[in-house]
């Protein structure tokens, strides 16, 4: 009756072992190290990097225990704090002998010290959240009108294009900020002018008024269609913020929408906050120029000769010299897309680019009289420009056109990604800026630490003293059920903050309501006479039916907080769901294997060790003992 196959022991016994294996890591704790990343889009961190810094390190006599490429950074760890700080200087000065143009960041960090043969089978610590680690917190306001003047410039363009293109004369076009002013000098040309708007601009509405002697027709972008273009500004901003928040090498970083035009960034163990700053603050802008194909360019780029008047030297990615007239033919502003593809005819990689009007027009009229001449792309970050690309003009270029050669698959997305994400869609600013430091952020995991483990001590003393051994029980599925949350947290790399600590303290304490039940259950079967070994099945089979009832509301209530919450609340959210899913478990199926091993090879069993069994006075069966009638289980 109460025995479990070998099969579910067999499961049991797996789940602790894999638990335990992946909260193994989290007792480990952090080694200092130091973080080298690109500062620029178009330099590269690989294994020629690697071995660069290991040589620094050698040269500087400073014993690192580990130089590890992760991703698309180096991360060097060390012993103590004292190699640490001698180890970036010795970076800093190796790789950086120009600080104001540094193709680099070198940061401080914090990595794991869990063993190799962890970290090989991805059992990684939790990340701390801000409250816990330290670190710093800034609030930035979008400017969202510079969003939408930008977008009415673009679209003036575009509508200066398209006029002349359908021969609709017009005596100017103007823009007041985000109005966009057409003056015509009859009404038959103002109504053609009027259906062109309708017909091909979906996002504007147009409004038309005399104008002295002529008429004015006001073109303005449409409330639906702004909310559009405020929601496009701020999820690019988002995301720009996030690559650029991948240099300081931040474990989990925190980019979230706050209203309608602010974002919260939160950056656990970033201490730097003029470093930070400056990442976030960062300028980055695309520009097309043609290339000096001259005599005297051409000597400028082998060195024997200075740089012509009206150019510039720039570099590309490998190194070499590109020679660059000073004109901007167009500007990142006017790139819409950039996608990564394969050329039809060759199935080379190809980068697929589209421009706005104005831009396609542009790009037309260059093409069409530089045929065979090379164009380059240069991206310019902190002031200093450098080549993507110079490719060769084939043919006539319009609105989409396409750069080809001899570039790679991973070169050719790469490119894509940086002609989409050069800059920010919209100017942000500060405006709220705090620094939480490392001491707070330990004092907060002392007390979160404390209270948890005084919480699961407290309650499995009165489980013992109140159930005996059926208590004991209680107590080790609650330690399975901590073991299983700390390990699935672990596992999906959740961020732990102060409140998700306490939603930890609160996990145990509901955690255990399930075993009261359990063993209240197996205490009235006994109480009405049922024989020990059938209260116990009884017991979990009837209490099973509550338990599930009182977690699926709980659990509902958690879910709603995990899909409408943020920030802490969400924090909280994420440790009570996964809390409530643990302790279905451990409460449930892994207390009655303990039973079931612990009695249910015992065929005639006369008692049970679940605590004093009280009847009321009166019961048949049971003498009373001053006024009172008692039956106890041991």
């Amino acid at each position: 009756m109460n025995r479990y196959p070998v099969w579910k022991y067999a499961i049991l016994v797996i789940a602790v072992l894999i638990a335990a294996l992946y909260t193994l890591p989290n007792f480990f704790g952090e080694a200092p190290a130091v973080q080298v990343s690109s500062s620029k889009a178009t330099v590269r961190i690989d294994s020629t990097t690697v071995t660069r810094i290991e040589q620094v390190l050698r040269d500087a006599k400073v014993a690192a225990d580990a130089v590890t490429l992760d991703g698309t950074s180096v991360k060097a760890r060390f012993s103590d704090t004292d190699s640490q700080l001698k180890a970036k200087d010795a970076i800093e000065k190796a790789l950086m002998p120009d600080p104001a143009s540094s193709p680099y960041v070198v940061a401080l960090n914090l990595l794991s010290r869990s063993p190799a043969w962890l970290t090989a089978i991805n059992a990684r610590p939790m990340y701390l959240g801000l409250d816990l680690r330290g670190g710093v917190h800034f609030m930035l306001q979008v400017d969202m009108q510079a969003a939408l003047t930008k977008k009415a410039e673009s679209l003036a363009g575009d509508l200066r294009l398209v006029l002349r293109e359908k021969n609709i004369r017009h005596g100017g076009i103007s823009r007041d900020g985000q109005a966009i002013d057409i003056r015509f000098r009859d009404t038959a040309t103002l109504d053609a002018a009027r259906r062109l708007v309708q017909d091909q601009f979906a996002d504007l509405q147009a409004v038309d008024a005399p104008d002295g002697t002529e008429y004015k027709l006001t073109v303005r972008i449409k409330p639906e269609a702004a909310r559009l273009v405020q929601e496009q500004a701020l999820k690019q901003n988002m995301v720009t913020l996030h690559n650029r928040i991948n240099e300081l090498g931040v474990a989990e970083p925190v980019i979230q929408q706050q209203g309608l035009d602010r974002i919260v960034v939160q950056l656990p163990g970033v201490q730097d906050t003029a470093k930070a700053k400056d990442i976030l603050g960062r300028t980055a802008t695309l520009e097309m120029r043609l290339v000096d194909e001259s005599a005297e360019g051409r000597a400028a780029e082998s060195g024997s000769s200075a740089v012509p008047f009206g150019s510039e030297r720039f570099l590309e990615r490998d190194g070499r010299p590109v020679i660059v007239k000073k004109q901007v033919i167009l500007t990142g502003e006017s790139l819409t897309d950039a996608q990564p593809g394969f050329d039809s005819q060759d199935q080379k990689p190809k980068v697929d680019l589209t421009v706005d009007a104005k831009g396609g027009r542009i790009m037309r009229d260059v093409s069409r009289e530089n045929l065979k001449k090379r164009m380059a792309i240069v991206l310019f970050e902190k002031g200093k420009g450098e080549v993507l690309t110079a490719p060769v003009i084939q043919g006539e270029l319009g609105n989409r056109f396409q750069i080809s050669g001899s570039m790679s698959v991973t070169e050719a997305n790469d490119l894509a990604l940086l002609l989409r994400a050069g800059s920010l869609a919209a100017p942000m600013e500060i405006i709220e800026e705090r620094t939480i430091g490392p001491t707070l952020g330990a004092e907060n995991i002392s007390k979160g630490f404390h209270s948890v483990a005084w919480g699961f001590l407290v309650i499995v003393a009165c489980m013992a003293v109140y159930y005996m051994l059926f208590g004991l029980f209680s107590g080790l599925a609650l330690a399975v059920n901590l073991l299983m949350l700390v390990a699935v947290l672990s596992m999906l790399q959740a961020t732990l903050t102060l409140p998700g600590m306490a939603a930890m303290a609160l996990a145990l304490g509901m955690a255990i309501d399930s075993n009261v039940l359990i063993n209240e259950r197996v205490r009235e079967e006994l109480r009405n006479g049922a024989a020990p070994q059938a209260a116990i099945h009884t017991g979990y089979e009837r209490a099973w039916a509550t338990i599930l009832d009182s977690n699926i509301t709980t659990l509902i209530a958690g879910l709603a907080l995990l899909a409408f919450g943020s920030g802490p609340v969400r924090g909280f959210a994420v440790v009570h769901v996964i809390g409530i899913l643990t302790s279905m478990f451990s409460a449930v199926f892994f207390s009655r294997g303990l039973v079931n091993l612990w009695y249910g090879r015992q065929k005639k069993l006369k008692s049970v060790s679940i605590g004093t069994i009280w009847r009321p006075p009166g019961d048949a069966g049971v003498p009373a003992k001053n006024g009172k009638s008692a039956a106890t289980a041991t």
